[in-house]
């Protein structure tokens, strides 16, 4: 029962993150200076996309990679926060669901890589 919930945990961050990214980028608070939004918001979408087929087909090893993904917008969200006035909801919202994304694939990975008999630990031998 916990795999459930760390998945809908991972999922619900994943995918709040795929929809705020164009959102924010593109119509919420496009890039002041001279670069085109598109090309911003390309730099922090396509990303995204590497993990899409892993986490619809529920592969913990997916999951558990993703983690160092979702590091990189844990790290963006906190320096907007401390950096800027004007984003700091943005960045709530893109903190909250960067922590459901990591903290829901860490639990999946593990209790699902469980259920299914995979370890990364080394058997005792007697």
């Amino acid at each position: 029962m916990k795999t459930v919930h760390y998945q809908l945990l991972a999922k619900s961050g994943y995918f709040g993150l795929i929809f705020l990214i164009p959102i924010w980028h593109l119509w919420l608070s496009p890039a002041s200076f001279d670069i085109n939004p598109w090309f911003v918001t390309s730099i922090w979408f396509i990303p995204l996309l590497f993990p899409l087929k892993g986490i619809l087909q529920s592969n913990p090893y997916t999951y558990a990679w993703s983690g160092f993904l979702a590091l990189f917008y844990l790290m963006h969200s906190i320096v907007i926060l401390f950096s800027s006035e004007s984003e700091t909801a943005l960045a709530t919202v893109e903190l909250v669901f960067t922590l459901l994304f990591l903290t829901g694939g860490i639990g999946f990975a593990k209790y699902r890589g469980r259920e299914l008999g995979l370890s990364i630990r080394k058997k005792k031998s007697e």
